[in-house]
């Protein structure tokens, strides 16, 4: 039985994750400018605060829910200002076809960027527990086991989207010139932006 929470809980994170939102767009990003360790990272960094959100979903973490419900303005307000100012830098930044070295630091700080980027998404945490009541917490409730296949099939099936990304980013990178990578910046922080000014724009309107 846990098997079958465990299949549900895979193509939830999978699905949930597969739009490709501002994460997304940095994941894609990352692997053309950093490489595909660089953009793994992200992927992982997303995975771990979408299975966080799976657990305050799927366990009804009651404090932590209710302070997101009640304060998404803000979070939404300091994701936007996040995303805006990442996208100003993506917008502006070299482009090189080398692949720089990955070291510790820099890939501490694209997980911990990417896990606050994802976090200040509440809309992620209500996509959970509307997906978790339409398969039917019932079943879970209660039983620890259940809720935890659950939530591990959630981290694995939002990481296999994100790997999958990768990979094929990777695939096509050899392919891209230092144009073509100038041209990615330019689209991309133009995306990150429009998604900040929305994320801002909700805000406001929230308040």
């Amino acid at each position: 039985m846990n098997f079958i929470f465990l299949i549900e809980g895979l193509v939830i994170g999978f699905s949930l994750a597969a739009p490709v939102g501002p994460v997304g767009v940095l994941c894609i990003r990352r692997t053309l400018t950093h490489g595909s360790k660089r953009g793994l990272i992200v992927g992982i960094s997303a995975a771990c605060a979408d299975m966080l959100y799976g657990i305050v979903a799927a366990f009804g973490v009651t404090l932590i829910s209710d302070f997101i419900s009640h304060q998404q303005q803000w979070i939404r307000l300091v994701g936007g200002i996040l995303l805006i100012i990442l996208g100003y830098r993506t917008f502006h930044s070299h482009a090189s076809t080398d692949t720089p070295i990955n070291g510790t630091n820099g890939l501490v700080r694209a997980f911990i960027s990417t896990f606050l980027l994802t976090l200040t998404n509440p809309m992620t945490l209500f996509a959970f527990a509307a997906v978790f009541a339409g398969i039917g917490l019932n079943k879970i409730i209660g039983d620890n086991w259940s809720g935890t296949f659950l939530v591990a099939g959630v981290f694995l099936g939002s990481l296999s989207w994100f790997t999958l990304l990768t990979a094929l980013v990777h695939f096509f990178r050899e392919k891209i010139t230092a144009n073509g990578l100038t041209l990615v910046n330019k689209i991309a922080g133009t995306l990150l932006i429009l998604f900040g000014v929305f994320a801002l724009w909700k805000s406001l309107v929230g308040f």
